[in-house]
């Protein structure tokens, strides 16, 4: 079937706009990604209903069998399931409950239980899906206890999952930057840096990043809620964790009852197992493509090879595993096995459906060619040097959020800033390189069909659109903070200027947003959640 070109036709945006659109005006993502998917499909079919259907039909297929079975979507979604029936077992036995009392009587306040997930969110930085879905766990027994809503822990895990990936050498995210980055700088002929030097020198022009982990550190600490995030809070200190209004949210248990025997190892034990197997895995997988090449191993060069997904799977069984010899000791009859391996399959299947669907409009997008009629905006600009950063920032950030994919825009936009430098100012192509590379977290983050606020949503048992509305005016103010670094940074030609007048505008972000945090949160609440 020949599908129709939109690379430079502004249809291109119809689908996710669609999508985007739907999703935030209905709250039904479902329905939105779908109409989103039909939408695309005629388009790009020119809407003949007959072809509209078998290509829906093939990229369906598409997710789970691709000339052979698909394991980097299959093995993500079977381990979803796999942490779904740890976190029922692990409730289960008792174990979240025996956590949430032990670090209450060691974590006092509100405050505290968001720091200990921020400082969780950096310590896990391997890769953005395991940070989002580990935090989680781990993590919502503690703010539960202390009145946290979901939607702050949502928060709270994607600010520290992507901005931490993002900047750091040693994950999956840094290898694959690093490799995009060096291919740009040997097509380039710039030889006074090397590709590890060069990332590690882009971290502080990543400003959106920075600051939003300094802002992420400034509401743990001074517990700032803005916006609909307010209301969350609000309920979530009268003991409504999350909007009881849309019933039992992903990974609530009804059905199986918690132990009062469970111990704290029943919880801390097959986390600390899953963690430990999946960077052993993901070493370990990196070190056998080395080894293949015929290349000397190196940790960078380990994280730059590994198989994510199938270090996912090993450290996914590992876990289960572990999980369920710890429950053997608690000697659970075989009905409550059946109902918690059920019922952590069920959790996770609204994270699945979400998931699923985003691929398939992620695939229908990348065929409507929308990031390329983006990228053709900025390449056919004839714009001052100087606005060059800025500019990227925002079409990095409006790439990603209509793909909902941060690699994707790092792959298509990264070599066209690139290209931008070599032809207007070599100098200025680490900040813009680094510019690219914020704007796609941006929009990532403020995506509703990005696969990593999906995934952000469900470790913490939230309603997805109520992360993505709750989130948007943290990841709003960190832009314009970025926006304001960028200008500066392009027009002074000096990255120090663009970091210090993004640090001027992040106080003032930090000191506006404590202003209406501080007036709305001093008016009184009943029934708060003893502490």
């Amino acid at each position: 079937m020949e599908l129709l070109s939109y690379s430079t036709s502004p249809l291109s945006l119809v689908a996710p706009a669609v999508a985007i659109v739907l999703a935030i005006l209905t709250r039904h993502v479902l329905f939105s990604l779908g109409a989103g998917i039909l939408a695309g499909a005629l388009l790009l079919t020119d809407f003949s209903l007959g072809n509209t259907v078998s290509y829906l039909f093939g990229s369906f297929t598409k997710v789970f069998w691709d000339d052979g079975l698909n394991t980097g979507s299959v093995f993500i979604l079977v381990f979803l399931v796999m942490l779904g029936i740890i976190t029922t077992l692990i409730d289960v036995s008792g174990g979240a409950r025996a956590f949430g009392d032990w670090a209450r009587q060691r974590v006092k306040s509100r405050q505290g239980s968001q720091l200990v997930t921020v400082l969780l969110g950096i310590i896990i930085f391997i890769d953005d899906y395991f940070n989002a879905l580990a935090v989680g766990n781990i993590g919502r027994p503690l703010t539960d206890r202390h009145g946290v809503s979901r939607a702050k822990l949502a928060y709270l895990i994607d600010s520290t999952a992507a901005p931490v990936c993002v900047i750091t050498p040693v994950s999956s995210w840094g290898a694959y930057i690093i490799a995009l980055i060096g291919s740009i700088l040997v097509a380039h002929e710039v030889t006074d840096v090397s590709a590890i030097g060069a990332f590690v020198s882009m971290v502080p022009m990543n400003l959106y990043a920075v600051f939003a982990l300094a802002l992420v550190f400034c509401t743990a600490m001074m517990d700032l809620n803005v916006g609909p995030m307010l209301t969350h809070e609000r309920r979530a200190r009268a003991g409504e964790l999350y909007d009881s209004r849309k019933g039992t949210p992903p990974g609530a248990s009804d059905t199986v009852s918690s132990s009062e025997k469970g111990t704290v190892a029943d919880l801390v034990i097959p986390v600390v197992t899953l963690v430990i197997a999946t960077t052993a895995s993901l070493i370990a997988t990196g070190a056998v493509a080395l080894q293949e090449a015929g290349t000397p191993f190196s940790i960078l060069g380990a994280f730059e090879n590994t198989n994510v997904v199938n270090s996912l799977i090993y450290g996914g069984l590992a876990g289960l595993v572990v999980t369920g010899l710890r429950m053997i000791s608690h000697n659970l009859d075989a009905a409550t096995w059946g109902k918690a391996v059920v019922e952590g399959t069920r959790s996770m299947l609204p994270a699945i459906y979400i998931l699923v669907l985003a691929w398939v409009l992620v695939d229908i997008i990348s065929s409507l060619e929308t990031g390329k009629f983006l990228a053709e905006l900025v390449s056919n600009s004839r714009i001052d040097s100087g606005y060059l950063p800025l500019i990227l920032f925002v079409v990095s950030g409006a790439m990603a959020f209509s793909t909902g994919t941060s690699w994707g825009t790092f792959g298509i936009m990264l070599p066209i800033a690139g290209d931008m430098a070599a032809a207007a100012d070599i100098a200025m192509i680490l900040p813009m390189l680094a510019a690219v590379l914020a704007g796609a977290v941006f929009g990532d983050h403020c995506s509703p069909i990005s696969d990593t606020t999906i995934l952000s949503s469900t470790g913490a048992s939230c309603h997805h659109i109520d992360h993505v509305t709750t989130q948007l005016p943290y990841a709003l103010g960190i832009a314009g903070v970025a926006m304001v670094g960028y200008l500066v940074m392009g027009l002074t030609d000096s990255s120090v200027m663009g970091f210090l007048a993004s640090g001027l505008g992040f106080v003032l972000l930090v000191l506006l947003f404590r202003k209406l945090s501080g007036n709305a949160m001093a008016k009184p609440t009943e029934n708060l959640v003893a502490e």
